[in-house]
């Protein structure tokens, strides 16, 4: 039987604490390295709950060695750690099965430890993760734009529990958030999205389809909700956390209660509204950050139809200075999770499309 759920990120860091960091100290004293629980899982993003135990979760670790070390001591290590690692931390099994193909779970074991300690150099973790080398030069346009802001956020979220050489941290403090004209840019992209169907909402109603007028709401919704992790200088996750990080912004309640309320109105005008509420919180949000020519955050009809709208275009445009918005990141025009789990497919379209 397992014992009572606790946060991923705290088991991890006692099963370096009390089993990973013992065993280097022993074996491989001083030894320069950083482990870390970063990259895929939610636990990383702190949002991690009983459920998550079922798959892929537990006693993890990223063990990062300068790369010489990799080559010199990574196979020793590893096998040191399924020889030696305790059968588990906390009552939590630090042995893994494979589930299915895609997954491992959890097992208890009596033999040796198939564990899930990733012993890699700080380099080659940003290739596989992110398409690129982030700490052998500074991203460019086309690296920031082809990484999917879900990607960005498992590398700055979780936690280092030590980093005795300092590239880990680097790395991170690189790509805490994107440098203030891919900002801008990304930001514009995303106030695009929603101009090209704000005004859809009455229109599909006033058709008599009220499915149609509730699905773009949903659309505009999620959007905003993008949006607003955005301004907030945030990585928006992808779908399944998405409402969970824009909740846990202090600063985002009134938007996310104006979206609450659009998605359970029944009655047209009332969506609408909501949804406008949302986008004018938006609006002044933007303003008060000071990144672009302030622009008037009111409601207006939509030309001379009675659909309420915040001519989304308008913040776009002053955030390019009037420059079409153009092509933002990855996954402000691709929603599929084949090509945002790919990163190397992810840069081939963007190169395509954003050739700076």
């Amino acid at each position: 039987m397992l014992p009572d759920f606790v946060p991923g990120l705290r088991l991890c860091r006692a099963f370096y604490t009390d089993a990973v960091r013992p065993l280097l100290d022993e074996v491989l004293p001083g030894l320069p390295h950083a482990a870390a629980r970063i990259g895929p899982g939610s636990e990383v993003l702190g949002f991690d709950t009983p459920r998550s135990v079922d798959h892929d979760w537990g006693p993890r670790l990223e063990l990062f060695l300068l790369p010489e070390d990799v080559a010199q001591h990574g196979a020793e290590l590893s096998l040191l750690l399924t020889r030696r690692l305790p059968k588990q931390i906390g009552g939590w099994p630090t042995n893994f099965e494979p589930a299915d193909a895609r997954v491992r779970v959890m097992t208890p074991t009596t033999g040796p430890v198939a564990h899930r300690v990733q012993i890699t150099d700080v380099a080659s973790w940003s290739v596989d993760r992110l398409g690129f080398d982030a700490w052998g030069r500074a991203p460019t346009t086309l690296d920031w734009l082809a990484t999917p802001t879900q990607r960005l956020a498992e590398t700055v979220g979780g936690e280092v529990f030590h980093d005795g050489v300092g590239q880990l941290t680097a790395l991170r403090s690189r790509l805490d958030w994107y440098p203030d004209d891919v900002w801008r840019r990304v930001l514009a992209a995303q106030w695009q999205r929603i101009a090209q169907e704000e005004a859809f909402v009455g229109r599909a109603a006033e058709t008599g389809d009220e499915l149609g007028s509730r699905i773009v709401a949903a659309r505009l919704a999620r959007d905003v909700m993008r949006l607003t992790l955005l301004l907030a200088r945030r990585f928006p996750p992808y779908s399944k956390w998405l409402g969970s990080a824009v909740t846990a912004l202090p600063e985002a309640a009134g938007i996310v209660a104006a979206l609450h309320e659009a998605l359970a109105a029944d009655d047209v005008r009332q969506r609408q509204d909501a949804l406008c509420d949302a986008y004018e919180a938006a609006g002044a949000w933007q303003n008060r950050l000071g990144i672009a020519e302030p622009v008037d955050a009111i409601r207006r009809p939509y030309f001379d139809r009675p659909f309420p709208v915040i001519d989304a275009g308008r913040f776009a445009a002053a955030l390019t200075g009037g420059i079409p918005a153009g092509w933002g990141a990855i996954d402000q025009f691709a929603d599929s999770t084949d090509v945002l789990e790919r990163p190397a497919l992810a840069r081939r379209i963007m190169h395509g499309v954003t050739p700076d």
